[in-house]
């Protein structure tokens, strides 16, 4: 099965990657949902945009715990590496993610459409000024913009917020012009992320799962699923490649 996958990615005119919390998870970052998910510890209403704005300073202290002071020292895994190989030998067009985590570019991949924002960046919702997160000052909270004094919240989507441009019409485009989809780690339960690979599979383009267990795709549009953990996945596939550039 790994061979048959390397031959469709190696076959196709163009292969995008689509991945969620199941490639981070072998970094150290927990899922929200899930068994060991962070929904178990934190409320989720802590990460609605109307709870942000009602209770700033509360919402800042859940946010820094869970993803500056636990997660602001993780570092990509070989299954992100791998990713950002294959783009780099011209064997995959890019990545969609569904994770705001930054690994796919810590680990040297160029073209990453982050569907759900990023929280190496920081948003002023007064002024829109963005900045990087070593930028800012965490130890007051919650820290303000320098340019006009507003409250800067991270650039990722809370619940009630829509998703950020361009990135949600750059992935969508992709459903439309690559023939491979790479799905690594996503279940499918993720609205609207999930109607990405099956709108890639409406239109025609082989999907390729990565999953330790089946997920809502196995069994609607996956053409070859690989039931693994991502890394060794990853660094299977990987072998494979190199078998077929030995010849």
């Amino acid at each position: 099965m790994y061979e048959k996958a390397a031959r469709m990615i190696r076959e196709s005119k163009r292969c995008i990657a689509f991945t969620g919390a199941g490639i981070s998870v072998e970094s150290g970052i927990s899922p929200f949902r899930g068994e060991n998910g962070l929904w178990n510890k934190y409320d989720p209403e802590t990460f609605d945009i109307r709870y942000f704005h009602e209770n700033t300073r509360r919402s800042w202290e859940v946010i820094r715990e869970i993803f500056y002071d636990l997660f602001g020292r993780v570092e990509p895994n070989p299954a992100h590496y791998a990713l950002s190989e294959l783009e780099a030998r011209d064997e995959l067009q890019g990545v969609i993610t569904q994770n705001v985590d930054n690994l796919h570019f810590d680990a040297g991949s160029r073209v990453v459409h982050e569907f759900h924002g990023s929280l190496k960046k920081l948003v002023c919702l007064s002024c829109r000024t963005r900045y990087n997160i070593s930028q800012a000052d965490l130890s007051r909270l919650p820290p303000l913009c320098a340019k006009c004094d507003g409250i800067l919240k991270p650039d990722v989507i809370f619940f009630g917020e829509a998703i950020p441009e361009p990135a949600r019409t750059l992935s969508f485009n992709e459903t439309t012009k690559a023939d491979c989809f790479l799905l690594i780690g996503t279940t499918g339960t993720v609205a609207p992320a999930n109607l990405i690979p099956s709108a890639a599979k409406a239109n025609g383009a082989s999907i390729i799962e990565i999953n330790p267990c089946p997920s809502e795709y196995s069994n609607s549009v996956t053409d070859i699923f690989l039931e693994d953990m991502a890394v060794h996945a990853m660094e299977s596939l990987m072998e494979e490649f190199d078998r077929l550039d030995r010849g």
